[in-house]
């Protein structure tokens, strides 16, 4: 059996773009719970979201614990061994008061992968995969949440894709672009959809499947 690590912010968590009295979609409705359907028994499906989570960055609103890098590392360590680590962040780096250009979200991203590789090299099991997801693009209308957008997060979100792929390329990693396979609920222009956690964990099936894992 295999196990795979959903690490991700609010759309890995399940943050609805409705009103619910639990605030989160239910396991069977969030991507990493459709995943488990997909792929089981064959594998173990690890969900690790969190709303506001960022690369590498403590937020001076929501908390040092958004801090993707802060929690990265015992995360892996109490989940190992692992086969796959799939990590999907970078929208809430977007927001204005940390003022990131995109490749410089990227560079977080790419820091995660080092301090994954960084973990393993005192543990005998191989190396898991990688995949490094770049988050689907910012809506045009963020309706409400407008304002922490600002300062260029839209057209930064559309860039995001062609950086992660650069670091991707240079960690020797798997990439996927989810704004390929999915986009935000138009509701707040920044959440996913229950139809698109559907449409999302479909398409990470099909990406672990041309991993091309041994017999």
């Amino acid at each position: 059996m295999r196990s795979v690590l959903c690490f991700g912010d609010s759309n890995t968590y399940g943050q609805p773009v409705a009103d619910r009295p639990d605030d989160r979609y239910g396991p069977d409705v969030r991507w990493p719970g459709v995943l488990r359907t997909l792929v089981s028994p064959e594998w173990i499906v690890i969900e690790e979201g969190l709303s506001g989570r960022t690369t590498v960055s403590d937020d001076p609103v929501e908390g040092v614990e958004k801090n993707g890098r802060r929690y990265l590392r015992p995360c892996v360590m109490s989940h190992k061994p692992l086969d796959l680590i799939i990590i999907m962040l970078g929208t809430n780096d977007l927001k204005a008061r940390f003022n990131k250009p995109a490749s410089e979200i990227a560079m977080g991203v790419g820091a995660l992968v080092q301090d994954i590789k960084e973990i393993h090299l005192s543990i005998t099991k191989p190396l898991p995969e990688i995949l490094i997801v770049s988050p689907p693009p910012l809506l045009d209308d963020l309706r409400e949440w407008e304002a922490i957008f600002t300062n260029g997060g839209k057209e930064k979100s559309r860039q995001l894709a062609k950086e992660y792929e650069k670091i991707a390329d240079a960690a020797e990693t798997h990439f996927f672009d989810a704004g390929t396979a999915v986009q935000n609920s138009e509701v707040d222009g920044f959440h996913l959809s229950p139809e698109a956690h559907v449409a999302l964990a479909h398409a990470m099936k099909r990406e672990i499947d041309m991993i091309g894992w041994p017999e």
